[in-house]
């Protein structure tokens, strides 16, 4: 009986470790399967380039490429020298219009005021010519007289509005040249990272001509590929993990909330791989990722994956 129990212990031995190799293979499979992402793409950011937005000498540019700059910090300025001087001059000739519109008031109510002498005198003439103790003919000189006078404080009333408009249009035009020197003070319009700068300090610049472009680095954006059986698995707002290479290959997992789905297809990307060999028309979606600490770099590689829980 011992002679025939012993070739029996290998053969189970070895349907054990057929069991336990095919055991493994299949929770290889399994994991392979499970972590297989679902999009891919490359990082990108929220560039804009600023221009300027007057003509003159750049007398300051405070910009460095890699250097950060806070929203609303001023990084240039351009000569304003001769807009200044356009400024007093203006507002020399406006000082003369209010002048002259004080002149104007001043030298109305002096007519009016001889208007209402005259008037009581006629009062007077007109009582005395009625009871005959004087000639009709000193009435009629001072009813001319009257009539002169109206029409003199008409003339000088009617330059108030002529005046007040021309102050009008001097306002306007100072408020363009105070405009005009507000512009040649550049102020970054985001929170950012400056990428590359066309402009140094002292060089003559115009209106349009970019001074450097500004990145928010901090906020970064997945553009990932996805087909169109995926669409049905997410939507905006949904948060999905994002992966990146780290000391392997996406070894390191962020969380990600997607912003933007493309509505329309288009061909996939010679650099992009998708889930499904044969897909040649793609939806791009974008997975918006904060990255405080750097980790993240425009043209870096990503991978898009689903939250198990939707």
């Amino acid at each position: 009986m011992k002679g025939l129990s012993r070739p029996a212990r290998p053969a189970r031995l070895s349907l054990l470790n057929g069991f336990v190799g095919a055991l493994c293979m299949l929770q290889l499979a399994a994991c392979t399967g499970n972590d297989r992402s679902d999009g891919y793409g490359n990082f990108e950011s929220t560039e804009i380039v600023v221009s300027s937005e007057a003509d003159g000498k750049l007398v300051h540019f405070g910009v460095r490429e890699g250097s950060r700059i806070a929203k609303g910090a001023v990084v240039a300025r351009i000569d304003t020298l001769q807009l200044h001087l356009a400024k007093v001059q203006l507002e020399a000739e406006r000082q003369g219009l209010v002048k002259k519109k004080a002149e104007v008031a001043f030298d109305a109510g002096v007519y009016r005021q001889q208007q209402r002498n005259l008037q009581r005198d006629l009062d007077r003439y007109r009582r005395l010519v009625r009871e005959g103790a004087v000639a009709s003919k000193q009435l009629e000189d001072l009813e001319n007289q009257e009539r002169v006078i109206e029409r003199q404080t008409g003339a000088v009333v009617a330059r108030n509005p002529e005046i007040s408009d021309q102050i009008a249009s001097m306002d306007a035009r100072i408020a363009q040249i105070e405009d005009r020197i507000d512009n040649a003070t550049i102020r970054n319009p985001i929170a950012g990272t400056v990428l590359t700068t066309y402009a140094e300090e002292g060089e003559i610049t115009a209106y349009g001509k970019a001074l450097y472009r500004v990145a928010d680095l901090e906020s970064m954006y997945l553009r990932a590929y996805l087909s169109g059986s995926q669409l049905s698995q997410v939507a905006i707002g949904d948060e999905v993990n994002v992966l990146v290479d780290d000391a392997k290959a996406a070894g390191r997992v962020l969380r990600g909330r997607v912003t933007w789905i493309s509505s329309k297809a288009e061909f996939t990307p010679k650099i992009i791989q998708t889930r499904e060999d044969r897909v040649t028309m793609v939806y791009a979606v974008k997975v918006l990722v904060r990255n405080p600490d750097g980790l993240l770099k425009i043209g870096m590689p990503g991978e898009m994956q689903f939250r198990k829980n939707r």
